[in-house]
């Protein structure tokens, strides 16, 4: 109540209220019939922790054709300045259970610890594979179910990819951003980047590993909610 009359009493006086930034969310939407995936050979030891086959997750379509795993982000950096995670953020986690990689996309900030796991009763070892200078490559091993590894990276790369050289079919990709507009599509096919987005105009950027990269000019001003969809192609 007290903040709505302090609006109110700037409004009376001529002083522009204050107003939060744009939202953006959207849809990808996949054009096309993807190749089948392809089934996993498990070695004995994964095999036990699966009751069904596991296959390649390269394209995870929903029945409308909304599109899983597409890294979305606004590309430039919002006002030119240095964004740091919010204090109360929580830290992000990359996890081997079941001898997959999970989440398969995700994101984290450049700087921005994050911690990879390992919650299977067996070895897996987590390489990281960066192309960027400034990136650094690690490889380390985590042969005991629980145990952690903390990483940062410290230059935005898109997208950064974790193996394990333990089981070859193991891989996971991580966006590095320079800023906190990134999210990434889930079973729908739908996106929400979080909240505040400062007024400009911007290049929205959709990566999939398989259907490639759209781009989208877009304007937006304080308190705008704007939806932004995407339409994909599978690759010829």
């Amino acid at each position: 109540m007290k903040k709505l009359l302090v609006l109110a009493a700037a409004v009376a006086i001529g002083v522009p209220a204050l107003m939060a930034g744009a939202e953006v969310t959207g849809k990808i939407t996949l054009k096309g019939t993807p190749p089948k995936e392809i089934p996993i050979g498990l070695d004995p030891l994964c095999g036990r922790l699966h009751s069904e086959p596991v296959t390649t997750q390269h394209y995870v379509v929903a029945s409308d054709g909304g599109l899983k795993d597409v890294f979305v982000y606004i590309k430039e950096i919002p006002g030119g300045k240095t964004y740091t995670p919010a204090a109360d953020a929580k830290t992000p986690e990359l996890d081997q259970e079941k001898c997959l990689y999970t989440p398969y996309v995700s994101g984290v900030m450049v700087n921005q610890p994050f911690i990879i796991k390992n919650s299977d009763p067996l070895m897996h070892n987590v390489h990281a594979t960066p192309k960027v200078e400034g990136n650094k490559e690690f490889n380390v091993g985590q042969p005991v179910k629980g145990m952690e590894y903390k990483a940062s990276f410290a230059k935005r790369e898109v997208l950064l990819r974790f193996k394990c050289d333990v089981h070859a079919w193991m891989f996971a990709y991580v966006g590095v951003m320079d800023h906190p507009w990134f999210a990434v599509t889930n079973e729908k096919g739908e996106y929400k980047l979080p909240p505040d987005l400062p007024p400009g105009e911007y290049t929205l950027v959709a990566l999939h590993r398989k259907a490639g990269e759209s781009t989208q000019k877009i304007t937006v001003a304080d308190g705008d909610k704007k939806a932004v969809n995407f339409t994909m192609e599978v690759p010829k």
